[in-house]
């Protein structure tokens, strides 16, 4: 058998580095939806960009700053803006026109839970 020509052996490799990713993605799609994922994405990226105009420097020198979509979330709209204008006294720009894109963009953005514990 070994002497035949015709018969040869094929050893096939199943690349499995690839798999936990789709399963990771998909368990991500369940709990969220893409669209709303993309959306908060985009607020993330804008919220950067403002930043870097607010504060007139490069990302290295923006005092530390965090904008916690999900808390701004919690509160009234009137808790929103004063949460905003607090974590914004350092920057000696105007930051109205910043609270007030924010506070558009964020409406009817739903708070996301956080992680599964298993």
């Amino acid at each position: 058998m070994a002497s035949e020509p015709s018969a040869q052996c094929r050893v096939m490799f199943q690349d499995k580095t690839e798999e936990p990713a789709q399963r990771k993605l998909g368990k991500l799609t369940v709990k969220y939806n893409r669209k709303d994922l993309q959306r908060r994405l985009d607020i993330e990226e804008w919220i950067d960009d403002q930043l870097h105009l607010l504060f007139d420097c490069e990302e290295e020198e923006i005092p530390e700053l965090e904008i916690d979509i999900d808390e701004l979330l919690e509160l009234s709209d009137e808790g929103q803006r004063s949460r905003l204008e607090e974590l914004l006294q350092e920057c000696g720009k105007p930051k109205e026109d910043f609270i007030n894109g924010l506070l558009y963009r964020i409406k009817g953005l739903r708070k996301m839970s956080g992680p599964l514990k298993k």
